[in-house]
């Protein structure tokens, strides 16, 4: 479902979309709702990459190595 909503813009920047929507072939409706578009999936995007990111930091990583020597065998008295 597509909804209409109403955005005031200065004379100057409505000029500007105008340009730039007819250099795409596209109105300025459209091209404001494309963009919209594109911020809320990177939203979306970082987002899930963060939730990604803290997940395997709580997995944790393996970095090789096995377990410490005891103090006496690195330590000769």
């Amino acid at each position: 479902m597509k909804r209409n909503i109403t955005v005031q813009l200065d004379e100057a920047t409505v000029q500007k979309a105008r340009v730039a929507a007819a250099k795409r072939g596209s109105s300025i409706s459209r091209l404001l709702a494309e963009q919209i578009d594109v911020l809320a999936r990177q939203d979306d995007d970082y987002d899930r990459a963060m939730t990604d990111a803290l997940a395997e930091l709580e997995r944790g990583y393996d970095l090789g190595g096995g377990p410490y020597p005891a103090r006496d065998e690195v330590y000769e008295r």
